[in-house]
């Protein structure tokens, strides 16, 4: 006989969960995890300003009237852009500048994948002493190369020609060309070509079929850097080439300079028509140029 109530309790509730802070794994928190999103964005909202509005000043510059002093581009006109095109051969200049930026990209990508699958699949006796070479080379600036690089298109009979600065320019990008590609070709498997060799293809076949694909963004990487630079370099197409129909664009936009007077609309449509085709470039190969460098520097 049960003497004593018993007393039938309900179960208690569990405690409410409280969302313990995130942390990376193993435990570590970083140390911006605690500052205010203010702190970030406002210094990355200065730098932005900082940085865009040289960019709207050359387009106020560009787009306004001559002599007017408005801060908005309103009235707009195209009157420098049709000055510097026509009147200043801004046309011939960059017509010549696509041509040895183009030929200075093709050229660059073939002579590095060449040699830089040579550096990364061959052992040979000199090859430290040749990587060490091509490292130091980059120490030495474009302006020494000029009077070896002069005496030798002289006797050759190439002042005055594209050829001699499209050749100029590659052999001044292909040390770091060939070192990136290098570093690429290392990061493809080995068995890879192995495996194509088993199926019957020789070492060509193997390197197109197999290896070529996979450097797709190495390959961009280092023409679109061998591009840039040929379009933006100035020293050697204003040595090599006199004749006016032949300079560049870099070289047109010092002839808008002088010591009298300065027409800012014009330099400023002409700096314009410069950026133009780099921007365009990097904001189609931007997200293979990020990939390819960042794989080229895993391995070298």
């Amino acid at each position: 006989m049960i003497t004593e109530d018993a007393t039938i309790s309900a179960p208690a509730a569990p405690a409410p969960l409280t969302e313990e802070p995130r942390q990376r794994p193993g435990g570590k928190r970083r140390a911006w995890d605690e500052v205010p999103r203010r702190h970030i964005y406002l210094p990355l909202s200065l730098y932005l300003l900082f940085t865009l509005i040289p960019f709207y000043w050359i387009l106020l510059f560009a787009l306004r009237p001559a002599g007017s002093t408005s801060l908005v581009p309103w009235p707009m006109t195209f009157d420098h852009f049709d000055k510097v095109w026509n009147d200043r051969s801004f046309g011939t200049y960059f017509q010549n500048s696509v041509l040895i930026a183009v030929a200075t990209l093709v050229m660059t990508t073939l002579v590095a994948l060449a040699g830089g699958y040579a550096l990364a699949r061959f052992d040979f006796r000199i090859k430290r002493g040749f990587m060490l070479a091509l490292l130091c080379s980059q120490f030495v600036p474009g302006a020494l190369l000029l009077v070896p690089l002069f005496q030798i298109f002289a006797k050759l009979q190439m002042i005055n020609s594209l050829g001699s600065v499209i050749i100029a320019e590659t052999v001044f990008q292909l040390p770091l060309s060939m070192i990136l590609i290098s570093g690429f070709i290392r990061n493809v498997p080995y068995s890879l070509e192995e495996a194509a060799w088993v199926d019957g293809c020789d070492r060509f076949t193997a390197f197109r079929i197999v290896v070529l694909p996979l450097l797709r963004p190495g390959l961009i990487a280092v023409g679109s850097f061998a591009f840039v630079h040929a379009w933006n370099h100035f020293l050697f197409a204003l040595m090599f080439l006199s004749d006016q129909s032949k300079q560049t664009i870099p070289v047109g936009l010092n002839t808008l300079l002088s010591s009298d007077s300065v027409d800012l609309g014009a330099l400023a449509a002409g700096g314009i028509i410069a950026a133009v085709p780099v921007v365009i470039v990097f904001a189609f190969i931007q997200k293979w140029l990020i990939t390819g460098f960042s794989a080229g520097a895993v391995k070298g």
